[in-house]
């Protein structure tokens, strides 16, 4: 998602500091401060407009969730309803989310969610993809051993090369779907993004993947 600059979403950023983070190093391995209440961490990487990190609090307020924007616009779009609603265990990051391992410690994060990510489809922007393995290698570091990554896209190239990715780097298949929605049982608890709910409309397929480390040792 591209979108320009608004002279508006800035200062909103800026006047609520309570609700939106733009320093997330200072709050590395502390976290819990920023909530009502310690609970299991889980993130969504690249929020999008936030439909899908804002629907998931929502459904489970026993867990807390960080959703990550680099795009100042992007990440001011999601504060708005934020400030709106206000739920108390969900807190906005604006930043890159490729500095994982400076924002967090090692076990701090209980889940990675990767929605409809940027496929960079060219061979020399491969370094870019957030399945690439250096992504998860900072996933691998900062997520708990019993922690899983959620990886969800319309794209079939970068569906075939996360699974290889995954794959390479040593990961556990938990679950692996070639076309999500045409699974009655895992549309049970789904929590569709925008991206999502407008592809599959169209009647393109979903594909998803829930992987862990569980095993691997640290590398």
């Amino acid at each position: 998602m591209r979108l320009r600059n608004k002279p508006w979403a800035k200062p909103l950023i800026d006047g609520n500091p309570d609700l939106i983070v733009t320093n997330p190093n200072e709050y590395r391995g502390k976290w819990e401060t920023r909530f009502k209440r310690s609970a299991p961490l889980f993130i969504e990487v690249g929020m999008g407009k936030g439909g899908f990190i804002i629907e998931l609090a929502r459904l489970h307020p026993e867990n807390n969730y960080i959703g990550i924007e680099i795009q100042t616009t992007v990440a001011a779009i999601v504060l708005k309803k934020q400030i709106e609603i206000k739920l108390p265990n969900l807190q906005l990051i604006c930043a890159n989310g490729s500095g994982l391992s400076e924002y967090f410690e090692e076990n701090e994060i209980d889940g990675i969610f990767l929605n409809f990510s940027d496929p960079w489809p060219k061979k020399r922007q491969e370094k870019r993809r957030l399945t690439y393995r250096t992504f998860l290698k900072q996933y691998q570091n900062v997520m708990s051993d019993e922690g899983t990554i959620e990886f969800k896209t319309d794209n079939r190239g970068l569906f075939e090369y996360s699974l290889k990715s995954m794959n390479n780097y040593g990961m556990n298949f938990e679950q692996v779907f070639l076309d999500l929605h045409k699974n009655e049982e895992a549309m049970l608890d789904n929590v569709m993004t925008e991206y999502e709910e407008k592809f599959s409309k169209k009647g393109q397929p979903i594909y998803k993947i829930v992987a862990n480390f569980q095993k691997l040792e640290q590398v």
